[in-house]
């Protein structure tokens, strides 16, 4: 069990009398959900990972179980605090990937950006997201400015807001507050960059091809941040095609969790054995 409170695993949201884990699987993913979006939701894509690798949702304070904790004023702060735990909680001895969901892609760039060399991190996948340097996006920023019943109309145009969120004032009260911060963070962010030191790690990017948020041509620039072309990915829907097509995305990290695996045991093996006596087992 993770005792981050960063981070919830499929066994710490069952809570204390739930079954013991079964053995840790040979990678870990860490995925910061859309502006909004409950990190719960992640856990769902565990079994589709099996053995392959352990999901941990990012929860940051302010949200969930963190409630009480104040929030994050700003997308810089939320990485620097994200980046930190995740170093804290990688051990090196298996490999880590980052994921990312629209907001959550980009701050899982920023992420990257702060853990690049760190021992065992393997991989950045972003979906559904514009490349950095690109963001705010001109619809993001005007749906930040807007109050109420108007910004639950400009984020309808993304999809996932439910009917019944728009209709009942009561809802948009409870449910909003969050995904109006999310949008402010990301309307602040200001990318900066870094000249010729582009990320390390490989990056993958996933995308609906009726994503009428992110287009091709929002995505050319992602090249510019990685030392090698990144490997793109065009699933079937929308910007949340993944709601009803979970294996869009859990075939693509289980992909890479397996050749993240791999490549350690490789590694392991060239090097000889490493002191805490783990031993990896080649999955490809």
């Amino acid at each position: 069990m993770v005792a981050s409170p960063w981070f919830l695993t499929s066994e710490s949201a069952a809570g204390p009398d739930a079954a013991a884990a079964g053995p840790e699987p040979a990678a870990r993913v860490y995925c910061f959900p859309h502006a909004g979006g409950n990190p719960r939701t992640f856990l769902g894509w565990q079994p589709a990972l099996e053995r392959d690798a352990r999901i941990l949702a990012v929860c940051p304070p302010g949200r969930g179980h963190r409630f009480r904790e104040p929030a994050p004023a700003s997308l810089t702060e939320l990485a620097d605090g994200a980046a930190t735990a995740i170093a804290l909680d990688a051990t090196g001895e298996r490999p880590f990937l980052l994921f990312g969901h629209s907001f959550g892609a980009a701050l899982a760039f920023e992420v990257a950006r702060r853990l690049d060399g760190v021992r065992g991190f393997a991989h950045l996948v972003a979906s559904g997201c514009s490349a950095p340097r690109l963001l705010p996006t001109p619809r993001v920023a005007r749906a930040a400015g807007l109050e109420g019943r108007a910004f639950a109309e400009a984020v309808r145009f993304f999809g996932g807001l439910p009917p019944e969120v728009l209709e009942d004032e009561a809802m948009r009260e409870l449910l909003l507050p969050h995904l109006k911060a999310d949008f402010r963070m990301v309307a602040g962010y200001r990318y900066r960059h870094r000249g010729a030191a582009p990320l390390t790690v490989p990056l993958t990017l996933v995308n609906g091809t009726e994503d009428p948020h992110v287009s091709p041509a929002a995505l050319g620039p992602w090249a510019d941040e990685c030392a090698a072309a990144p490997d793109r990915h065009w699933v079937p829907g929308g910007h949340f095609y993944f709601e009803d097509r979970p294996t869009s995305v859990t075939a693509v990290l289980g992909a890479l969790a397996r050749a993240a695996a791999a490549g350690t045991a490789a590694a392991g093996a060239a090097t000889g054995p490493s002191r805490s006596g783990d031993e990896y087992v080649e999955l490809i």
